[in-house]
């Protein structure tokens, strides 16, 4: 794939490392990317020295600052945002790389396979796992209801995918959010709308391949 050196490098950032599939997924995104003039740099790429390490802290932080310098070195990103560990948030981790993107300025687009508003994902999540339904509030002084769930936390975000810091840093930054039913259709779009970000959507239409 020498090709892509030649591309703006882009961090595939997501849950996506934790998954029994993690590789072979990187090696289609990255595929991906390829078609449409970026250089997709998975969290993996760099880190050989890692699976040498014991599990421990020192390991975890190292990784860490491995993941850091990665997105250092990368001009734009694409995250997964999809809910992690059967709740309604995504990937916590995640959350954080895409402040960290958005605080130098980088562009990002984020795909997910869920299309639920966040409120829908909340809800499930807490009648599923919890066997408790959301409740609705209404102030008496006639303001919008709020709903809260079992712990009394209002269900906030309404009308977005995930936490509104986390779409709203990705929009921010020009983005915009794909859905699909399945993770490879999504992130092809999601890597398509970065791609018209940097080269002009126009470019993008004209010149993909693959």
């Amino acid at each position: 794939m020498t090709e892509s050196a030649a591309y703006p490098k882009v961090y595939l950032g997501g849950d996506l490392v934790f998954r029994k599939d993690a590789q072979q997924l990187f090696r289609a995104f990255k595929e991906a990317c390829l078609a449409v003039r970026l250089h997709g740099i998975s969290p993996f790429d760099g880190q050989d020295e890692v699976e040498a390490l014991p599990p421990g802290k020192e390991t975890s932080l190292l990784i860490a600052r491995l993941d850091r310098g990665l997105m250092d070195e990368c001009a734009a990103a694409l995250f997964c945002i999809d809910p992690f560990r059967r709740a309604a948030d995504m990937d916590p981790g995640t959350a954080v790389e895409i402040g960290y993107m958005a605080a130098q300025n980088k562009p990002m687009a984020g795909y997910t396979v869920d299309g639920r508003t966040y409120h829908e994902k909340v809800q499930s999540y807490f009648e599923q796992a919890w066997h408790t339904p959301l409740t609705e509030e209404k102030p008496p002084n006639g303001s919008r209801v709020r709903w809260l769930d079992a712990d009394a936390m209002i269900v906030h975000s309404e009308g977005l995918l995930q936490n509104a810091m986390v779409e709203g840093f990705i929009r921010q930054a020009g983005g915009d959010i794909a859905v699909a039913d399945d993770i490879l259709s999504a992130f092809r779009a999601a890597a398509k709308d970065l791609a018209g970000l940097i080269y002009g959507k126009t470019a993008v239409e004209g010149s993909s391949h693959g």
